[in-house]
């Protein structure tokens, strides 16, 4: 399973934003291999607030088929040129490959 994350700060009441536009219908929802895709919204931060976007992927490949396919890339040409809002402080995007996967008695039992 492959992972990527994209952590974005936002100016402090600005959170919902973010959350309101991963919520939209995607694409990218459409794709083969995709898992899920998870938007959280930190609870302890203090100055700022930030949220993490994670999605998961089947594999490397599946994700890899997402990057080169017709609409993920026409959704990069229409977007080009556009600067992120100005509460947008940063965002950072991370890879990570599944190691181990371990589930709770409750899951277990099903």
């Amino acid at each position: 399973m492959l992972i990527q994350t994209r952590t974005i700060v936002v100016e402090k009441g600005n959170a919902e934003k973010v959350v309101e536009r991963f919520s939209q219908e995607s694409p990218v929802e459409g794709m083969e291999g995709l898992i899920d895709i998870t938007v959280m919204v930190n609870k302890r931060s203090k100055e700022n607030e930030e949220v993490v976007v994670m999605i998961r992927w089947e594999s490397e490949e599946a994700w890899k088929n997402w990057e080169k396919s017709d609409v993920h890339i026409q959704g990069h040409r229409q977007n080009k040129g556009k600067t992120s809002p100005e509460f947008v402080l940063s965002t950072t995007v991370n890879m990570y490959v599944t190691q181990k996967i371990k589930q709770g008695k409750a899951f277990n039992n099903q």
